[in-house]
């Protein structure tokens, strides 16, 4: 799945990358826990993008709490469309979500999980495909957001056998676009990234810490060769 990732890219480059404009406060960060304030470009009403600040983990509209009783950091793309969490954003608030790499865990054979780090093999920022929801109660607002993840691709199976969706610059429009509604064509989008432009590598379980937050953690760990 995605339960954590980097975003150490200034984000006045998020901006141009996502044609998106507004100002954020937002530290970078090299290990986003569930939870955390995330960097994303939404649409805005009267048009455009801007970039903003949301909690990860998403909840909807309709719950009677600023809460959720499960996980919501992730929605699958073969039922994003369905689950009534996610129906509704999936429709009508769509986002980019910014980031430089992600963590997953492969469980090893003596059952203790190795983090790798995963990325773009060019090691460029880019944007998984999101939704966000707004909450509000007597006052009390909440938005949220979601990281849409699908099937994995050829790199990430002997990791994971699931992966965060990663767009293109090339789709953002597409995703973006306010006007479609159409879930066959907003799907096609929802799949895995080619393998050939990602890299991954095993890094230091300290990653497990969400406390712990160095550029160090993603070093390559010695001895262990990349995917």
């Amino acid at each position: 799945m995605c339960g954590r990732f980097i975003r150490t890219t200034p984000i006045e480059r998020y901006a141009a990358l996502f044609s998106a404009h507004g100002s954020v406060e937002l530290k970078p960060s090299y290990n986003i826990p569930p939870g955390g304030p995330i960097l994303l470009a939404r649409n805005k009403a009267k048009g455009g993008r801007e970039l903003v600040a949301l909690k990860w983990g998403l909840v909807p509209a309709w719950s009677k709490a600023p809460r959720t009783d499960f996980s919501t950091i992730n929605a699958r793309a073969e039922t994003v469309d369905e689950k009534p969490t996610f129906k509704s954003a999936f429709r009508f608030r769509r986002c980019l979500i910014a980031s430089d790499g992600f963590i997953e865990w492969q469980r090893a054979a003596d059952k203790q999980k190795q983090p790798f780090w995963v990325g773009l093999a060019d090691r460029k920022p880019f944007a998984f495909a999101g939704l966000w929801e707004r909450w509000e109660r007597e006052g009390e607002i909440l938005e949220s957001c979601a990281i849409i993840v699908t099937q994995a691709n050829a790199l990430m199976r002997p990791i994971h056998d699931r992966m965060p969706v990663i767009l293109s610059p090339d789709q953002y429009d597409a995703w973006m676009n306010p006007k479609e509604t159409h879930v066959e064509a907003l799907k096609s989008l929802l799949v895995p990234f080619p393998s050939d432009r990602m890299h991954a590598y095993p890094i230091s379980s300290r990653i497990n810490t969400p406390r712990n937050d160095s550029q160090d953690l993603l070093d390559p760990l010695e001895g262990h060769l990349p995917l």
